[in-house]
């Protein structure tokens, strides 16, 4: 098969798939064995050849996906006023912490906070897909060891952790957001 057809095949199941689509289910899609260089190749291109296009195709931590650039945000909202959801300020201190110190026990968490963890905190979390259980710390009682998920990292936009913002700087914006409120 010509790299330009296979080209508009990935770009016509990214643009028909409403998830993430992994390299390994890209590759399903054909018959013959496609590298993942070549596959990385060709993602770039459609990538480039949607530059300068509304719509951007990005790496997530669990594949591609096209989405909307920031900048037409605003005007697509207008679409759909849903307010998305609030959360309180436990359940982004505990996400917080999960995220740039996993993984932690809630006993951790705890003593980070200097407050007893609300168990519903940690079901909200769970709940919305943004932490899971990834095992048991080796000590007495085996307490749960949580970490943030894949879910997590796609809804922020990143393919990994390490692409969080520095926590210096997550402060430097808090303190902007309090003295301007």
């Amino acid at each position: 098969m010509e790299p330009s057809q296979v080209k508009k095949i990935l770009e016509a199941a990214l643009l028909a798939t409403h998830e993430p689509m992994s390299t390994h289910d890209m590759k399903k899609m054909f018959d013959e064995e496609l590298s993942s260089d070549t596959l990385r190749k060709l993602l770039d291109q459609i990538r480039e050849d949607w530059a300068e296009r509304p719509a951007e195709l990005i790496q997530l931590a669990s594949g591609w996906r096209f989405r909307t650039r920031a900048e037409y945000l605003p005007y697509l909202e207008r679409l759909n006023p849903e307010k998305p959801p609030r959360y309180s300020r436990a359940v982004l201190e505990t996400l917080a912490i999960i995220a740039y110190r996993q993984p932690v026990t809630r006993g951790d968490i705890e003593e980070i906070r200097g407050v007893a963890v609300n168990s519903n905190v940690v079901k909200t979390l769970e709940e919305r897909g943004w932490i899971d259980v990834v095992g048991h710390r080796d000590t007495p009682g085996r307490p749960a060891l949580f970490a943030t998920t894949k879910q997590f990292l796609d809804d922020l936009g990143l393919r990994s952790v390490s692409e969080l913002p520095p926590l210096e700087q997550i402060s430097q914006t808090l303190e902007l957001n309090h003295e301007n409120q």
